[in-house]
């Protein structure tokens, strides 16, 4: 995939800026660095669907990028963050996940 530039909303640049800590250089720099794409779904615009980015800023640090993959090859930036925000999420879903399993568990097959 190929991204020659990049469509910014003053309202998303806001947004991660003050809730998850990511400017818009960091987010641009992780496609300089062979990021890893991942289609998560179909646009609602034929060809232009929403992807997510996985990479490393030059100063070392884990963004995932969501975007939508314009067809004049530009990425719209949805939201990034810190891929450290992302796992934390991951872990506290699965623990959740897990309980409710236990619990059901429990519930079907009683003492």
């Amino acid at each position: 995939m190929i991204i020659q530039g990049f469509i910014w909303f003053s309202d998303i640049v806001d947004k991660i800026e003050a809730k998850h800590g990511v400017t818009t250089s960091e987010a641009e720099n992780i496609f300089t660095r062979k990021p890893l794409f991942d289609k998560i779904k179909e646009g609602n615009v034929r060809g232009e669907d929403l992807y997510r980015a996985l990479g490393q800023t030059n100063s070392g640090r884990y963004l995932v990028v969501f975007f939508l993959y314009k067809e004049t090859s530009e990425a719209l930036v949805i939201s990034a963050r810190d891929l450290g925000d992302v796992h934390k999420i991951i872990r506290k879903f699965c623990a959740k996940a897990q309980r409710a399993f236990l619990v059901m568990r429990d519930v079907a097959n009683p003492g």
